[in-house]
């Protein structure tokens, strides 16, 4: 069984062959911010990101007979279930107009699609980043015909968390976890019993700040600015998740380059790694509060958790919960090939997207 495992970022698309659960190749394509600007929308983004898969297939000699079929990262589709979807026309037209928003996850399983159509195979997601399940409590925001939903690293978290319940004989189903993936956007989620019964929405305000992400804000000041008549809607969308964050202070959403800064003695720079990792601590702390005690472990996951600078002082702020288990990275590629060969092998049941 060979498969190949697509995950579109920001700024970057991760390209995986693999056989079984086996990675044979990996590639990270990385693209040039203001190349993709000048492209305009995400889905203006879809023929060069085509031409860049290619020509990494066509260097590796790779034929696209030899795949069983394709799965991809799942993107920013109505709240629906854990679990694998079976690419379809419903799916395709709610990531193609961007319905429930933009972000360059929509482009998994269109490309996905794209080379499953042309190959006479199969595509499928699994694990979305709008997966639901938090309970309606969690979801009650504060302003009637508002409510809190989830936008978060669905897919990294679930397979973090299998991971740890694995290495520690326990099913997921059967463990309180806090799982914090640390990234370009940061998502906080309390796994109850297998169920993210609460977690923040990761791209678009809320939670804590991120390298390109504002986090949640004082509304007070969002309401000014929106209304002062310097912005448009797009530009305050662009400023709360692209440009928002660390970005807005450090005109860079590079943590490396930040740690230089910090190492070089840049004041302002230490400032604002050291109030990012202040306001992750507060979420999972929020978390903790509503666990009452019954928390088995707090996994910190995502690239940041490879950074010092942020990994270190946020043990210090939470060594006092409980157990906390590093899993730096993030294992969205291995994950998607689990589920495909998980699916195929055990029989598992295709959700279906209407």
């Amino acid at each position: 069984m060979k498969i190949l495992v697509i995950n579109p970022g920001s700024t970057s698309t991760k390209i995986g062959i693999f056989e079984y659960e086996d990675k044979i190749k990996e590639l990270v394509i990385r693209h040039n911010k203001e190349e993709l600007n000048q492209l305009g929308t995400v889905i203006q983004q879809l023929n060069y990101r085509l031409d860049q898969i290619n020509l990494f297939l066509e260097k590796e000699d790779v034929s696209h007979e030899q795949f069983d079929g394709y799965i991809a990262r799942g993107g920013l589709v109505k709240p629906v279930e854990s679990g694998i979807y079976e690419v379809n026309d419903a799916m395709l037209e709610d990531l193609k107009s961007a319905k429930y928003g933009e972000h360059a996850s929509n482009l998994g399983a269109i490309i996905a699609h794209h080379y499953a159509e042309k190959y006479g195979k199969k595509a499928y997601i699994a694990d979305p980043v709008v997966v639901d399940e938090m309970t309606t409590t969690a979801k009650i925001s504060g302003l009637n015909g508002i409510s809190r939903i989830p936008i978060w690293h669905a897919l990294n978290q679930k397979a973090v968390a299998r991971k740890y319940a694995k290495k520690v004989g326990v099913k997921y189903e059967d463990l309180n976890l806090i799982v914090a993936h640390l990234g370009g956007g940061i998502s906080v989620g309390y796994h109850k019993r297998g169920r993210v019964s609460d977690v923040n929405n990761a791209l678009d305000g809320d939670g804590p700040f991120s390298p390109e992400r504002t986090g949640g804000l004082p509304v007070a000041g969002v309401y000014e600015l929106a209304f002062g008549g310097d912005f448009t809607l797009e530009q305050m969308k662009k400023m709360n998740h692209g440009f928002g964050g660390m970005y807005s202070y450090l005109n860079t959403s590079d943590a490396e380059e930040v740690s230089d800064m910090i190492a070089s003695g840049h004041f302002l720079a230490k400032r604002i790694v050291k109030a990012m990792v202040y306001q992750i601590a507060k979420e999972i702390g929020s978390l903790y509060a509503i666990t009452r005690g019954h928390l088995d472990a707090i996994i910190i996951t995502g690239g940041l958790a490879y950074n010092q600078d942020v990994l270190q002082p946020l043990l210090e702020y939470i060594d006092h919960i409980g157990e906390i288990v590093v899993y730096p990275g993030e294992d969205e590629l291995e994950a998607l090939a689990y589920n495909y060969v998980r699916m195929k092998e055990n029989n598992i049941p295709l959700k279906i997207y209407e």
